[in-house]
């Protein structure tokens, strides 16, 4: 390599580390939640990232970082040991008192809002962006976002002309166990309108539903979700401990839609377009797939 060649990378380390104000960027960074993780990479930091959380499974390549644990139950130790600058997560992380832990160990712990909505994702793409010396990237990434949730928009309007919204319930379990529903308010509920549904859990968060609540709702569509089980597994296993969710119009007329749980974890993610449109499908079979919508 010629010696103008390592001054020009040289340089271009330089630049990368301060931001437009000619502050330090942080270099070390630990993700907690899945969705900003994949943002974080999006804006070209995964090479910045030396740990993230279990929900942090996208793109398949932060696997092979060191695991910090849950989001909900972090540990400072493990933390410190990779001489983080940076802890970035949503108000889901925790314990609170960990998190004391690190500021006053020096780490910059950045708390974003989870909430499901595009002036949210706007705060956080901007403040990443900043944070990682990329600004016009998160802007150019916000504008895509928001075109691809137009095109949505216009292919629901255009589906709905010929079938009414099917009823939606998501429900989440742990091992095929302990199923709640998600309710108003929750980026489930978020995804179940944005891909054209009508979500028929009234109550807001996440509750357990009973038997005789789960059979009078009767949705048309089921979206099925757990943290442990996935595919076919998921389906028998919940099937299995819930012999209730067998006599629902959806599961008769086999309309269970498997969901990856990582996708509701930290708020709208950048995979969350693409899985619009096969929701869509799902929703609506009769109508023309929506193919363009994660371009």
């Amino acid at each position: 390599m010629s010696m103008r060649a390592c001054l020009g990378g040289v340089l271009l380390g330089l630049v990368c580390s301060v931001s437009a104000h000619g502050e330090p960027l942080p270099q070390r960074w630990v993700s907690a939640g899945g969705s900003l993780t994949e943002w974080v990479v999006a804006l070209g930091g995964e090479p910045r990232l030396v740990g993230v959380d279990t929900t942090s499974q996208h793109p398949a390549s932060v696997q092979a970082l060191p695991s910090i644990g849950y989001q909900r139950q972090l540990a400072a130790e493990g933390i410190l040991a990779l001489r983080p600058e940076v802890l970035v997560g949503s108000e889901e992380m925790g314990p609170p008192t960990v998190l004391e832990q690190l500021r006053g160990a020096g780490v910059q712990v950045l708390t974003l809002s989870a909430e499901p909505d595009l002036a949210t994702l706007s705060s956080t793409l901007e403040q990443l962006g900043r944070l990682l010396g990329e600004p016009a990237r998160a802007t150019r990434l916000l504008g895509e976002y928001r075109q691809r949730l137009t095109r949505q928009a216009e292919w629901i309007s255009s589906a709905q002309a010929s079938q009414e919204p099917p009823g939606v319930l998501l429900l989440f379990g742990q091992g095929g166990g302990n199923l709640l529903a998600a309710g108003q308010g929750t980026s489930a509920d978020w995804l179940i309108g944005q891909a054209g549904g009508r979500n028929l859990a009234g109550h807001g968060g996440f509750k357990a539903l009973s038997s005789e609540t789960l059979t009078a709702l009767d949705p048309d569509v089921l979206i099925i979700t757990d943290r442990s089980l996935e595919g076919a597994a998921m389906r028998d296993a919940l099937l299995a401990r819930h012999p209730a969710l067998a006599s629902l119009r959806a599961v008769r007329e086999s309309r269970i839609y498997s969901l990856d749980p990582t996708l509701l974890v930290g708020g709208l993610g950048p995979r969350l377009p693409a899985e619009l449109a096969a929701l869509s499908t799902a929703f609506y079979p009769h109508a023309q797939a929506l193919t363009d919508i994660s371009r």
